[in-house]
């Protein structure tokens, strides 16, 4: 079965589709389709929402999108939602990392402790709407370790294994993650659909 998914990065989908697999996970651009939606949620669920409606509207077919933010507990949550554009509009992966290392410096390392949240959405119809939500907690790094994964990878710092998200390969990730927590969940669910 394919699935669309409400997004326009490569990365997200290379971990999307191995938890989901054998479901086949597509990107709009892959098919042609000009997909964009400005996020102006003011939560990680709101903005799965909003990017799941705008390409259902497009294609009328099932579609599956997620919103992931880092909170940092020693910035109040922060950047949260904000977490792709906490350095600017339009910052890269490098300057959000680098922004949050310095916020992070002055704060002692045993009270960096953050979360990764994921709350992802399976939208079958206009009237059959179900979100999952993935969580994993960890420490912030103020220097990079690791070149695997993306976003904030090399700066979170996972105790239970001794590595950061980038150190690890994408399988270990993908058993751990809270991107794998929210979306096995809604494997689960589809499976439970084709049964």
């Amino acid at each position: 079965m394919k699935i669309y998914l409400a997004s326009r990065n490569p990365d997200k989908k290379k971990e999307i589709e191995k938890i989901l697999h054998p479901y086949k996970v597509v990107l709009p651009e892959e098919e042609g389709i000009n997909f964009y939606v400005e996020e102006t949620g003011q939560t990680l669920k709101e903005n799965a929402l909003l990017k799941a409606q705008r390409l259902y509207q497009i294609i009328h077919k099932p579609v599956i999108a997620d919103d992931t933010g880092l909170v940092c507990d020693f910035l109040d949550g922060k950047p949260g939602v904000y977490s792709a554009r906490f350095a600017g509009e339009h910052a890269t992966y490098e300057a959000n990392r680098q922004k949050l290392i310095e916020l992070a410096r002055e704060v002692p390392p045993e009270k960096r402790t953050a979360s990764f949240v994921t709350v992802a959405v399976l939208m079958l119809d206009t009237d059959n709407i179900i979100f999952f939500e993935g969580k994993v907690k960890g420490l912030i790094l103020t220097e990079e370790r690791g070149t695997s994964g993306f976003g904030y990878d090399p700066i979170f710092y996972y105790p239970a294994l001794g590595m950061t998200f980038a150190e690890m390969s994408l399988e270990t990730k993908n058993k751990i993650s809270h991107r794998y927590r929210a979306f096995i969940k809604l494997k689960a669910y589809l499976d439970s659909l084709h049964k």
